[in-house]
């Protein structure tokens, strides 16, 4: 059994607290939903498609709560039953050798989380996004999705583990030599992803020859956006909802458009859509975020040092908070993730904050470079009615998870850059 100090009260309550508001943000969320079909969504919405958008939320709500109330009792269990020291203990019986301990601590821990999540990711596939419509996914493809996720993780992480745990065990001011090389290697993977690892998980095929893919190359001259990777992706293979996204650095960017998008959306919402992830990059929105991602990395690998110094107050009140004699850098990095939960929690609200700032600044640019900010709405309204998203999220719901801003709030901001 661990004993129980002052840091372990202080993270207690911590876990709890963040439990409780989510609970809460999830009630709220649920009490906040319309009785009626809003004004915005009338052309795309009757009562019945409400009801069952209603029934979604309430499901998923269901889902959340006992899946983070699992999770709770998952970590609480193992923490009192001295579950990290053993562990520890047990990964250094094994070799002689202190990084390959440490990358069979971490592996260990890894995959009894991934195997606790597992009927979650299940059921939530197969049962509520198979119940509602969504779920293209067949247990193939989800089976294979998990394998390569599980090579992937041993090809890529495993290395970068090895030499984290290395330079923390072997080198003067490690926590920065640690960042450098993990924001290294995190620029090169971003740079590499878009042509190396997510072909892996889907199709990309350049848009075809025609009238669309002009319209796009001259939207492209416009906004000074060299369109050279504008891809389809074939987000049908796992599910009906549609989407977006710009990824990558350099030669290496692409502009992804979800196949179901390109089903669903005329030419106008098309450009809207690509026009408002040009928009990200043509507000310098990629560079904020990587530059910001960057330093948020830094305070962490500091922090992450001051919790692994084997001769530091802080690092042994942690450990002993959690029952684990000895001092390493594998066994810091999940203690101190647990602590600063609550910190990231808090982190990740100004976070979505400021990304909420940049997704009206991308609207705004759309609207502007297409002159038709109206036909961004109709793209942002067909998206959320056949997502069956919540049409008015509760506020504290909003400022805890949403990176982007509710629907209505950015038809009022589009209908301003519009003039309507």
């Amino acid at each position: 059994m661990s004993d129980w100090n002052f840091m372990s009260v202080i993270i207690l309550i911590g876990v709890f607290v963040l439990w409780k508001l989510e609970l809460a943000a999830t009630l709220l969320n649920l009490k906040a939903f319309p009785s009626s079909v809003p004004k915005a969504l009338d052309d795309l919405m009757d009562s019945e498609k409400l009801e069952k958008a209603r029934s979604y939320l309430r499901v998923n709500a269901k889902f959340g709560i006992i899946q983070s109330t699992v999770s709770l009792v998952a970590l609480l269990v193992f923490w009192s039953l001295g579950g990290f020291a053993w562990l520890d203990e047990f990964s250094r019986s094994l070799t002689k050798s202190p990084v390959a301990a440490g990358l069979i601590f971490l592996s260990l821990l890894i995959l009894g989380q991934s195997l606790i999540g597992l009927p979650f990711s299940i059921y939530d596939t197969f049962v509520i996004e198979q119940k509602f419509g969504f779920n293209r996914s067949t247990p193939a493809t989800f089976i294979m999705d998990r394998v390569k996720g599980l090579v992937l993780a041993a090809v890529i992480g495993l290395p970068l583990g090895a030499a984290v745990l290395w330079i923390f065990g072997n080198v003067h001011n490690a926590w920065l030599w640690a960042w450098l090389v993990v924001t290294a290697f995190q620029l090169i993977l971003t740079y590499l992803a878009p042509s190396l690892i997510m072909p892996l998980f889907n199709k990309f095929t350049p848009m075809p020859d025609g009238e669309l893919k002009q319209q796009i190359e001259a939207l492209g001259v416009k906004c000074g956006f060299p369109l050279t990777g504008v891809f389809v992706m074939d987000g049908s293979k796992r599910s009906t909802k549609a989407n977006a996204f710009f990824t990558g650095l350099g030669k290496q960017k692409k502009i992804a458009l979800f196949d179901t998008l390109v089903e669903k959306s005329s030419q106008p919402e098309l450009l809207g859509v690509l026009a408002h992830e040009i928009g990200h990059f043509r507000c310098g929105h990629i560079k904020q975020r990587l530059a910001v991602g960057i330093l948020q990395t830094a305070v962490i690998f500091f922090l992450l040092g001051l919790a692994t110094d084997p001769d530091g107050k802080f690092a042994r009140q942690l450990f002993d908070a959690f029952g684990v004699k000895q001092i390493s850098p594998q066994v810091g990095l999940v203690l101190f993730s647990i602590l600063l939960e609550p910190v990231s929690k808090l982190l990740g609200v100004l976070a979505n904050a400021w990304s909420r700032r940049h997704e009206f600044e991308a609207d705004a640019y759309a609207a502007k470079v297409t002159g038709d900010g109206a036909a961004l709405g109709d793209a942002l309204k067909k998206m959320s009615a056949d997502h069956l998203s919540h049409p008015s999220p509760a506020p504290l719901r909003v400022w805890l998870d949403y990176s982007h801003p509710p629907l209505v709030q950015r038809l009022d901001a589009l209908g301003k850059c519009s003039g309507l």
